[in-house]
């Protein structure tokens, strides 16, 4: 379209011999060629960085953080960032030898190890008439939990330790063994204070129950016939245990992780589960 408006001035102003109309024909020329040097500089040189993606959960959308480093002494500006194909572009400007992160979605889609996507970067900076692209392909991978059940069943009951009592038997509560209503005088190191928030009572530790049971998520023990409703279940149960506090464990076909507590055991056994 620049091209053609350029001919048409060009010939009018042969034609009607505009000495204003070349003035204007060649000013014009000109600006697009200044214009298509700097859009073309404003790309080159950029250093793109990906920050570690977070795992999530199967159909949820996963966010890309991405760091935009500047090394030069003047600014950067109108950078849009896009997976390739999808054209939903977030868009930032990088200051002089400084650093600025913008963040694109993508939908990984299924449990499991994902590659990142191919990436695409481009700016149409100083005049919108010329478009300067590059693709990026990360060398990153993203986990994808399963998705939890919506509404799972209470938590199985506690197992015997080795040598312990009988199995107890599931409460009708929901709650395993390990936990029960508050008593006064009960240390504040044993008040499940996670579990205030969602209800109106105070529950406490058993630590009698617990030396004696231990909490086992059973992939054998789901009560499901397939292979992805029993792992969304033991998601959910592995995400209830962890909010009520107590030490858990968690059997699949080809892993077990022992009975503990706290943020890391509760990663490592929802990346058993995206992975198994």
């Amino acid at each position: 379209m620049l091209g053609a408006t350029l001919l048409v001035l060009l010939v009018a102003s042969i034609n009607y011999q505009l000495n204003l109309g070349y003035l204007l024909t060649f000013l014009l020329a000109g600006s697009a060629v200044v214009g298509m040097h700097v859009c073309h500089g404003t790309l080159r040189g950029l250093r793109l960085h990906l920050l570690a993606p977070e795992p999530t959960f199967a159909t949820a959308t996963t966010t890309l953080e991405i760091q935009l480093t500047n090394e030069r002494r003047s600014p950067r500006r109108a950078i849009a960032m896009s997976v390739l194909g999808t054209g939903h572009w977030t868009w930032a400007d990088v200051p002089a030898q400084g650093e600025s992160r913008l963040q694109v979605a993508f939908q990984p889609g299924q449990r499991g190890r994902h590659r990142v996507p191919a990436l695409t970067a481009e700016t149409r900076y100083p005049l919108g008439t010329f478009r300067v692209w590059t693709v990026w392909c990360p060398a990153a991978e993203v986990v994808v939990y399963p998705l939890p059940e919506l509404r799972p069943p209470p938590l199985p009951p506690g197992e015997p330790r080795s040598g312990g009592a009988h199995a107890a038997n599931a409460q009708s509560s929901g709650e395993f063994d390990g936990v029960r209503a508050y008593r006064r005088g009960d240390p504040r190191k044993l008040v499940l204070w996670k579990k205030l928030a969602k209800a109106d009572e105070l529950i406490s530790r058993d630590t009698q129950q617990a030396q004696r049971h231990e909490l086992w998520l059973d992939y054998e023990q789901t009560g499901l016939p397939g292979k992805e409703a029993r792992l969304c279940r033991l998601c959910a149960w592995v995400l209830a245990a962890d909010r009520l506090g107590v030490d858990f464990g968690l059997r699949l076909p080809a892993l077990q992780l022992r009975p503990s507590s706290g943020p890391a055991h509760r990663l490592a056994c929802l990346e058993a589960l995206a992975l198994c």
